[in-house]
């Protein structure tokens, strides 16, 4: 079956969600390779959303942390401040998995600003709850395209803390979790160096060479010492993702 670079972006970063995991989600493609990942092969895994709602289960992705579709489908639902302080600061879930309007190589995310904070381009929405998830999960999976605006060389603002404007800050800080670990993007896998916590890139889609991933990223690209050709697809993954996106699409448009 062929396939579009969203969808293989989607089905990879839905690959990186183990049965076990309870995952914090954000709205948008991280929902969607979240709920893939339940829907094929990770059936037994936790879904919470900034709401409130645990272990929720939609038929159709949610427009926001507010879509009724959550709280109907979840387990049970507590509240924000029981959410944030009990469940995500107690060390109680396993994975972010967010997404950024810029990102740099350490992992630090921008949704605040573009330009400058005080006369800035564009004035984002902000964090919500994405800069307590950065630092209290045990560790974060991000998933955006790639370009040159999103993928900079340093972000105009740190909403959300990867590992510092050198790398070395969030263990500077004290700050036990893992922290961004995985980048999965339409043109690439990348993963945190162990010691330099730069992303590098372990794994490339099918039919994506390397100067197409340096033409679309602001810093010079590293890669791993054995790079991996990402595997595609399956007609599994792809029927389910296509079914969860038209269901969607049909009940946000009220048919």
């Amino acid at each position: 079956m062929s396939y579009t670079p969203t969808e293989i972006m989607t089905v990879v970063a839905s690959r990186a969600v183990r049965n076990d995991d309870v995952c914090f989600v954000g709205i948008g493609m991280p929902s969607a390779a979240c709920n893939l990942a339940r829907l094929t092969h990770a059936p037994g895994v936790t879904l919470i959303y900034e709401s409130g709602t645990i272990g929720t289960k939609p038929d159709v992705l949610p427009l926001s942390i507010g879509d009724g579709e959550l709280c109907e489908t979840a387990v049970t639902t507590v509240s924000v401040p029981e959410m944030f302080r009990y469940w995500l600061q107690g060390g109680r879930i396993s994975v972010g998995f967010l997404g950024a309007a810029q990102l740099d190589k350490f992992g630090n995310i921008n949704t605040t600003v573009v330009g400058d904070y005080d006369n800035p381009k564009v004035r984002l929405p902000g964090g919500g709850g994405a800069p307590e998830i950065a630092t209290s999960c045990g560790e974060i999976f991000l998933v955006m395209k790639q370009s040159k605006r999103g993928f900079v060389d340093k972000v105009d603002f740190i909403t959300s803390l990867g590992h510092g404007k050198t790398g070395k800050e969030r263990e500077e800080l004290g700050i036990k979790t893992k922290g961004p670990s995985k980048l999965i993007t339409d043109l690439c896998v990348m993963e945190t160096h162990p010691d330099t916590k730069e992303f590098i890139v372990t794994s490339i889609h099918p039919g994506v060479t390397r100067e197409q991933i340096q033409d679309n990223t602001g810093w010079t690209v590293t890669y791993a010492e054995t790079v991996n050709e990402t595997s595609v697809p399956t007609e599994l993954e792809l029927s389910v993702l296509r079914d969860l996106n038209q269901r969607t699409e049909r009940t946000h448009a009220g048919e």
